[in-house]
């Protein structure tokens, strides 16, 4: 099952890029839909790439498809770093990383008109990494409020259309291919922004007030991000159709390396990182860890 093995590659580098992302928008990028523009417009580098790989004119039902991909993922991260702005990260990524996947799943199973059902095996491997994800993320002192639940189910339903989509690219596309057309997909979507009074304003502070340091760290962690979500749409494409959803439901192996960065980091700076965590925190941790790893354990069987 190659596919699960570059699924979980690809978390492995969302995790990093996701401590990195916070850092941006809590400080030197704090506008959601900016944050989403300059991922959007770096996501046109992949042009750069056509000499290289099979590129070619499909046909314009499956450019229209991938089109709406790349213009659904762009849109879908714009909502989830307007939720990760406006309220608390523990109170959003648990509803995204338990709604992302079912969502996934229902579309599938819409668009194949119920074609596409999970074996029993891999029923209880979603279910697992769903409850998992959830558990890993959630704090008890922080609940998910009505408002924060709108805004978290928005960013997951887009999300989720963007994969599912890009599934069905996939199916009739080369892997090269169809990439490159939903990156110019979500490029268009990206420069959609710029209608918008405040993004412009907000770019054009941005340009006067960008320091070469955070400039350094933003496209390095878009680096990172783009070799995330290549090897995130490769999982896709080798996945089975009914995978894109297990594929979303993998986001909580992502902070299983998210808790491996924090302990480390807390060990090797423990004058930057002296949170205490609690017995009842710690035993929720590794409930939710063996939670995946069982998941994990059904999907490699």
């Amino acid at each position: 099952m190659s596919w699960l093995l570059v699924a979980i590659s690809a978390y492995f580098l969302f995790a990093t890029v996701s401590l990195v992302d916070k850092y941006l928008l809590a400080g030197p990028l704090p506008n959601p839909k900016v944050y989403a523009f300059y991922v959007g417009i770096l996501g046109l580098l992949v042009l750069f790439l056509v000499p290289f790989v099979g590129f070619y004119y499909p046909g314009p039902f499956e450019v229209s498809l991938a089109f709406l991909s790349g213009a659904f993922f762009i849109f879908g991260l714009f909502w989830l770093y307007k939720a990760i702005r406006t309220f608390e990260v523990s109170r959003i990524i648990p509803a995204v990383g338990g709604t992302l996947p079912i969502f996934s799943f229902s579309l599938i199973y819409i668009f194949s008109k119920g074609g596409e059902i999970f074996k029993i095996g891999e029923f209880s491997a979603f279910i697992l990494l769903i409850l998992g994800s959830i558990l890993i993320t959630y704090e008890k002192a922080k609940k998910i409020s009505l408002e924060s639940l709108k805004i978290s189910v928005i960013a997951a339903f887009f999300l989720a259309l963007s994969f599912v989509l890009a599934k069905y690219v996939y199916m009739v596309q080369p892997f090269w291919s169809g990439y490159i057309w939903i990156r110019i997909g979500g490029f268009l979507m990206a420069m959609s922004f710029l209608f918008a009074q405040e993004v412009r304003n907000e770019l054009s502070k941005v340009k006067m007030n960008f320091p070469k340091k955070t400039a350094a760290i933003f496209l390095s962690n878009q680096a990172a991000g783009a070799s995330a979500n290549i090897l995130q749409n490769l999982a896709i494409a080798l996945a089975p159709l009914v995978g894109v959803a297990i594929i979303n439901a993998l986001q909580g192996v992502q902070h299983v390396f998210l808790l491996m960065f924090a302990t480390l980091l807390s060990l090797k700076f423990p004058q930057i990182l002296k949170e205490e965590i609690s017995r009842e925190i710690i035993f929720q941790k590794i409930i939710a860890i063996l939670l995946i790893g069982a998941g994990l354990i059904l999907l490699a069987i």
